[in-house]
C-alpha cells in the first residue's frame, strides 16, 4: 500500500493552489456578498484549461485520473465553495452524458466550447416533488416525429438560469417508474426551454440557481443521450461514485480553509493574559479536527483510488461522501466557537464558512437516504 502521490500529481496540486491563491482568494468576498461570479475571473480561469481535466487530450482535455480530479476539486473548495460549484458542474455532470454518448455535431457544438469556457453547461435531476426519489420524476419525454417534446419544471439547478445547454432527465414512460428515465440535451434558444425563478442560496453563492422550465421543447433524435432508452438511471450509476467522491474532496477543501483560520487565531486571540491556543480546551478541538480531516482524507482518496481502478465502490463512495461533509460541518462548527462571538458576525471568515459547508450536505444523495442505502447494503451481506 503507498499513500503517496506521483510527482506529476504533487506538482499539479501545487499549480492549482497558486492559481486558487492568485486568481480566486482575491474574490472570495465578493462572490459571496453579490451572489454572483466576476465574469473576468470566470474567463481568466477557463482560459487556464482546467475545464477539460477530465476529458481526452483530443478534445482539449488533460485526460486526468480520478486522484488528481479529486486534488483539483479540494484546492478549488479551499478557494471558493461557490466558484467551485459553478466549475464542477461545467467540467462534471454538465457534460460527462454529453461526452459519452452526445453525436459528433453535439460534441462541436456545446462539449467543446464547454471545454473551453465559452459554454456553461449544466444538469437537471431535481424537481420540487423529488430530489432523491428520481422514480417521482414528473418531466415527461413525449416521442414525436423526428425527436421529443420535454415539459417540466426542474428547481434548485445550478447554472440553470444562465447556461447555455442542458442534460435533463426525464421520463418516456412513467408507468415503468426507474427503467423509463433517460437523458436528453436541451440547448438555450430552443422553443420552450427557458429559466424560471432564480434561488438565493443561504451559502455557496455565485453560480445563478434556480428553475429550468420545459413547455413543449423539441430536440432532436440526436439529443437522446444513450445508446439505450429507459437507461438513464443505469448510465447515472456510471459517475454517481465520482460526484459522492467529488463532494467529499470540496468537503475536504471547505474543511482545510476553517481549520487553518481557527488556527490562526488560536495564536493571536489573547484571553487571560496569553493565546488561547495555550488553553488545554482549544488544543483538543485542533486536535480533534485535525484528526477528522485526515480520517477523512483517506476515506476520499482511497474511493478515487478504487474509481481508478476500475471498480465500483458505491458502499464506500457513499460512506466518504456522507463521513467528509458531516466532519466539514463538524470543523466550521467548532472554529465558529473558537472565535466566540466575533464568529457570529460577518466581519470575519466562519460565518461564511459555516453557510457554505451547509451546501455539501445534499449533493449526491442526503444522508438520510445514503445512511438507508449503506445499512441496507450492510444488512444484506453474506
Amino acid at each position: 500500500m503507498d499513500f503517496r502521490l506521483t510527482e506529476e500529481q504533487e506538482f499539479f496540486r501545487s499549480a492549482v493552489a497558486d492559481t486558487v491563491d492568485r486568481l480566486i482568494l482575491p474574490h472570495v468576498e465578493r462572490i459571496d456578498q453579490t451572489d454572483e461570479i466576476p465574469p473576468e475571473l470566470w474567463k481568466e480561469f477557463t482560459g487556464l484549461g482546467y475545464l477539460g481535466l477530465r476529458y481526452p487530450e483530443e478534445l482539449g482535455g488533460m485526460n486526468a485520473d480520478p486522484i488528481t480530479c479529486m486534488l483539483f476539486y479540494e484546492e478549488l473548495s479551499r478557494g471558493s465553495v461557490g466558484f467551485a460549484q459553478a466549475v464542477i458542474m461545467n467540467m462534471l455532470m454538465g457534460t460527462h452524458f454529453l461526452f459519452r454518448f452526445g453525436s459528433p455535431a453535439l460534441r462541436e457544438r456545446c462539449l467543446l466550447p464547454a471545454i473551453r469556457g465559452e459554454k456553461i453547461a449544466t444538469m437537471c435531476f431535481t424537481e420540487d416533488q423529488s430530489g432523491s426519489d428520481l422514480a417521482a420524476t414528473r418531466t415527461v419525454a413525449r416521442k414525436v416525429d423526428g425527436g421529443w417534446r420535454l415539459t417540466g419544471t426542474k428547481n434548485w439547478i445550478t447554472n440553470g438560469p444562465s447556461c447555455d445547454f442542458a442534460t435533463v432527465l426525464a421520463t418516456t414512460d412513467a408507468s415503468k417508474g426507474m427503467k423509463g428515465l433517460n437523458f436528453f440535451l436541451v440547448e438555450k434558444g430552443t422553443s420552450g426551454f427557458q429559466p424560471g425563478q432564480q434561488l438565493h442560496k443561504l451559502g455557496a453563492r455565485g453560480p445563478a440557481c434556480g428553475e429550468l422550465v420545459l413547455d413543449d421543447a423539441f430536440v432532436p433524435e440526436e439529443n437522446l443521450l444513450g445508446a439505450e432508452e429507459g437507461k438513464g438511471v443505469a448510465y447515472l450509476g456510471e459517475i454517481l461514485n465520482e460526484v459522492r467522491c467529488m463532494t467529499g474532496a470540496m468537503a475536504l477543501g471547505m474543511a482545510r480553509t476553517a481549520f487553518a483560520d481557527g488556527l490562526e487565531y488560536t495564536r493571536k486571540r489573547q484571553a487571560f493574559g496569553k493565546a488561547i491556543g495555550e488553553y488545554q480546551l482549544i488544543r483538543a478541538k485542533i486536535a480533534d479536527m485535525a484528526t477528522d480531516m485526515e480520517a477523512a482524507r483517506l476515506m476520499v482518496y482511497w474511493v478515487a483510488w478504487m474509481i481508478g481502478e476500475g471498480l465500483n465502490p458505491r458502499r464506500e463512495a457513499a460512506m466518504a461522501k456522507m463521513y467528509a461533509t458531516e466532519m466539514c460541518l463538524k470543523v466550521v462548527d467548532e472554529v465558529t466557537r473558537i472565535y466566540g462571538a466575533n464568529g457570529f458576525a460577518s466581519e470575519y471568515g466562519p460565518q461564511r464558512y459555516f453557510r457554505d459547508a451547509r451546501f455539501l450536505l445534499y449533493g449526491g444523495g442526503t444522508h438520510e437516504i445514503i445512511k438507508d442505502f449503506v445499512g441496507r447494503e450492510i444488512i444484506r451481506e453474506r
